[in-house]
């Protein structure tokens, strides 16, 4: 009879696939891919211009043809083989599902997904190589892109909360501590659980968090480390 898996929960953000060549709209003074961002990814964009949004988002899906999982990926992939591994990521793209991690709660939505614009809960799987318009039909239904944009809620936080709750290990890396709600998320770490965060210039970091000074991939080497070392002294 094995012993219980602990549950490891890894909150990650855009540092993690900045690293595999992902650019993020955090990159230039508001600017993603020389797009205003509140254009391409807000709401209110969306009602504006919705051609553009689909162009934007159809270049965002081809780009990721281009790009791997990095070691940061693939090590959150090998430690489901000591640990109950749950990825609870803001990135729309699949790198940790093409890492293999088999458990990942998307807050802000997922590139290859597109939604119907009757029905929220009509979801189609795409590819990279899908092109979209305003006109674009998926069984009948016009669709949008499956992305949480600024002003919409998101919907994945309550589970998100959840998983949180539960954790053994909370490790928040490639994501700073002040994007909200993801950053709220450490709120619901129960008292005395580790919590590992990885950054290479962490802001004001609330006690008892360790810090691992590192950019995504070498911080992930050295927490692994960390936890398989923790694992075999006790």
């Amino acid at each position: 009879m094995t012993d219980k898996k602990l549950k490891l929960v890894v909150s990650t953000g855009a540092g993690i696939s900045a690293e595999s060549g992902i650019s993020t709209f955090r990159d230039a003074d508001g600017l993603w891919e020389n797009y205003d961002v509140m254009e391409v990814a807000s709401h209110d964009g969306f009602e504006r211009n919705p051609a553009l949004i689909h162009e934007f988002y159809n270049a965002r899906r081809a780009a990721l043809a281009t790009v791997e999982p990095n070691n940061a990926h693939i090590l959150l992939k090998k430690l489901e083989e000591f640990f109950d591994v749950y990825v609870i990521t803001q990135n729309v793209d699949d790198l940790h599902e093409r890492a293999g991690s088999s458990k990942v709660l998307h807050l802000h939505g997922e590139l290859l997904k597109m939604r119907a614009m009757d029905d929220e809960n009509l979801v189609f799987q795409v590819t990279p190589q899908t092109v979209t318009t305003p006109q674009t039909r998926i069984d009948g239904h016009l669709v949008r892109p499956h992305i949480v944009f600024f002003q919409e809620a998101v919907p994945n936080i309550e589970p998100a909360m959840e998983l949180v709750e539960q954790a053994d290990v909370f490790v928040i890396v490639g994501t700073s501590l002040a994007v909200y709600p993801a950053a709220g998320l450490l709120h619901y770490v129960r008292s005395g659980i580790p919590v590992y965060y990885i950054d290479p210039r962490p802001s004001a970091v609330p006690r008892g968090v360790t810090v691992i000074r590192k950019n995504a991939t070498e911080g992930m080497e050295e927490l692994y480390r960390i936890l398989l070392k923790n694992m075999a002294g006790k």
